[in-house]
């Protein structure tokens, strides 16, 4: 592991640098350097070399270019790509920081128009956001307009290749040319994570769960202090429902990064999933109104849900929406839907109406918007189906079936299919909900619902199904197999 710090005094910059082995904790190498700011380029390959020598690692001749190459000559634009790097590190969970990476790399493209590599960054960000929520064509506009700029400047650069093959995985949704793309990358980055983590997230998607699971592992090793990484491959684990894999690896990266409350609360996902609601409880305490991640909050109104105090996560949600600044319609609309379906399962009919108006007026507009996205097509049908309209809750479920098949894409296609169960619910179709239900839980998936596939002990502990509780199929679905 290469740990250092820098300390900047004017334009002058003093860099300390160790390089540490992981497993004995030993020291193999420190150096100091000091420069000046226009020569920081140059104190990245020193130490680049130096750690390759200690290692007695012998440099190809590409890898010796690159270190000889400087990205840009604008120390402005390299500092705004530096700061894009680091707050696009820390999105996996929120918006926020990705939208102001996006504005980072924005910045120095602007500084140096010819600076490919914060192109290509800037490309895979709003490939990315495009990917997880705002399918608008302004947004793709501007992932083509980075991508092209990237591949005009360095178009057989790996950075721009990678920004090339994750555009055909997440937005082209094309997996075959994707995959051709990351093996020529992977050719030219033996030693990067950025391949096998990204083949993972493909192979996850085609249903090759086996195989993920194996591109992670790799990936990890290459990137063993990456907490994106290390949680993606616990939320993998989670997704087949190996639930004491998935808690090693979410306690890897709380290692990393103690009492973060991201992996916190997706490890309390797995415990929800278990039926052991205390241990989730725990993990959940800090969780507040104002806390900013949505997935967050998401699973703390989860957990009080589980426990039967909807009242509870009502207020919370009130309070949410009294006081933290929503930056997006979208995000809005999704806690207007989740306030009116908790208010559904407490019994308050009339604050269930009047909450799914509002996230039907929010939601209705983005989906003709954006009439591409699933996700808002599930909570747009679950207003309507709040508002009593059914003809309207099922043709916005199916159409979110229809944008994302489960054949085409197994890690969210189930999901919309237990959204569909959930509306038929809600509409007194109780056989043919069930029948999805038994269906879903021996595949493995990502849900919407709980944050990870249903189990048994979540159909059994979660008020929202307690319209099919009385049936003989559904308490059957609620036993835990025997193994």
């Amino acid at each position: 592991i290469l740990e250092g710090s820098v300390q900047k005094a004017a334009d002058q910059v003093r860099v300390n640098v160790q390089l540490i082995n992981a497993q004995t904790d030993s020291h193999l190498w420190a150096d100091t350097y000091d420069r000046k700011l226009t020569d920081i380029f140059g104190v990245e390959s020193d130490i680049a070399k130096s750690v390759a020598e200690s290692l007695r690692a012998k440099l190809t001749g590409r890898e010796e270019q690159a270190l000889a190459v400087k990205p840009t000559n604008n120390q402005e634009a390299y500092d705004a790509y530096l700061r894009g790097v680091t707050l696009e590190a820390q999105s996996t969970f929120s918006a926020y920081p990705l939208e102001k990476a996006i504005g980072f790399f924005e910045q120095a493209v602007q500084l140096d128009p010819t600076f490919a590599l914060a192109w290509s960054r800037l490309a895979r960000a709003n490939i990315y956001w495009y990917f997880n929520g705002e399918t608008t064509s302004a947004r793709h506009d501007a992932v083509k307009r980075a991508l092209d700029n990237a591949q005009k400047l360095q178009p057989e650069s790996p950075e721009t290749l990678l920004a090339l093959g994750y555009y055909q995985y997440q937005v082209l949704r094309d997996y075959g040319p994707a995959k051709a793309t990351l093996g020529v990358v992977a050719k030219m980055l033996p030693g990067s994570s950025e391949v096998p983590s990204a083949l993972a997230r493909i192979a996850r998607r085609e249903g090759h769960w086996n195989e993920s699971i194996a591109y992670f592992e790799q990936a990890v090793v290459l990137d063993p202090r990456n907490t994106e990484l290390v949680i993606s491959a616990a939320d993998t684990y989670s997704s087949l429902r190996q639930f004491p894999a998935a808690l090693k690896l979410y306690d890897r990266a709380l290692d990393i990064l103690p009492n973060d409350l991201d992996p916190m609360a997706a490890k309390a996902t797995v415990y929800q999933a278990e039926g052991n609601l205390e241990e989730a409880a725990k993990l959940l305490t800090e969780v507040n109104a104002l806390t900013p991640s949505y997935n967050v909050v998401g699973n703390k109104i989860t957990q009080l849900i589980l426990e039967r105090h909807a009242d509870e996560a009502i207020r919370l949600l009130q309070t949410r929406f009294a006081q933290f600044h929503f930056r997006a319609d979208m995000e809005k609309g999704i806690f207007q839907g989740i306030l009116s379906f908790t208010q559904h399962v407490a019994g308050d009919h009339v604050g269930a109406k009047a909450s799914a108006e509002q996230a039907r007026d929010t939601l209705e507009p983005l989906c003709k918007s954006q009439p591409d996205n699933d996700f808002l097509a599930v909570f747009l049908s679950r207003a309507y189906a709040v508002l009593g309209d059914k003809n309207s809750a099922l043709k916005e479920a199916q159409r979110a079936m229809a944008l994302s098949p489960s054949a085409k894409d197994a890690v969210r296609g189930p999901g919309m299919e237990e959204n569909l169960a959930l509306i038929q619910m809600i509409f007194g179709e109780n056989s043919r909900a069930i029948s999805t239900l038994a269906r879903l839980l021996e595949v493995p998936y990502g849900g919407y619902l709980y944050g990870g596939p249903v189990t048994p002990a979540l159909l059994r502990l979660d008020p929202t199904w307690d319209p099919l509780r009385a049936d003989p199929a559904f308490q059957k679905l609620c036993q835990e197999k025997q193994h």
